[in-house]
């Protein structure tokens, strides 16, 4: 794949205009919405939508792109400002809070990525290096226990995740992720 040429200042506008619009879109699950109204509502011609994302599958792929940056700079951010398990702990929840507040966007790439599109994997692998991170900055500080790998811990994030689209498990996956934080301390000595 070629890099990408740097977009003119009022292409890149366009285009984070699209992006917002979709994300906001997308949040509200609006799955009955043409794929022409983005441009509409973005404030942009139907050609200029079609020239930045041919398909709906295109837009979503970028918001969903955008969204997994932010959270990695986020867990970037938490390592820097919070003590180790703090950090952990804060991303965990955030992971999970973003899962809860874009069901929309889950279900929009869930119904239209291709089985042959690994967006979604890629993404999954970028959360993991991120949580394991932060999880061996906790283990090296003392505050987790090092035998247990991130991708035990992405399981039962995912897992957590699977049940987004129901309002009321929202308390029973704070208690999820108290529990595997508190499966994760390490054993105050005897």
């Amino acid at each position: 794949m070629s890099p990408e040429k740097p977009l003119r200042a009022d292409a890149r506008r366009n285009r984070e205009a699209l992006v917002a619009k979709a994300r906001e879109i997308f949040a509200a699950g609006d799955f009955d919405l043409r794929f022409d109204d983005f441009a509409k509502l973005a404030g942009v011609g139907t050609g200029t939508l079609y020239r930045h994302f041919p398909t709906r599958e295109a837009l979503a792929e970028a918001v969903y792109r955008e969204e997994l940056t932010a959270m990695v700079a986020r867990a970037g951010e938490l390592r820097k400002t919070h003590p180790p398990a703090e950090a952990l702990a804060a991303f965990l929840r955030g992971v999970v809070d973003l899962m809860y507040s874009h069901q929309g966007l889950a279900r929009t790439l869930a119904t239209l990525m291709s089985p042959q599109v690994d967006v979604l994997a890629e993404g999954d692998q970028t959360l993991g290096r991120a949580v394991a991170e932060l999880m061996t900055a906790a283990a090296e500080a003392g505050a987790i226990r090092a035998d247990v790998g991130a991708g035990a811990v992405m399981l039962a994030v995912q897992g957590i995740c699977t049940t987004a689209e129901h309002p009321s498990s929202r308390a029973d996956a704070d208690d999820i992720i108290t529990v595997v934080l508190d499966g994760l301390r390490r054993e105050a000595a005897p």
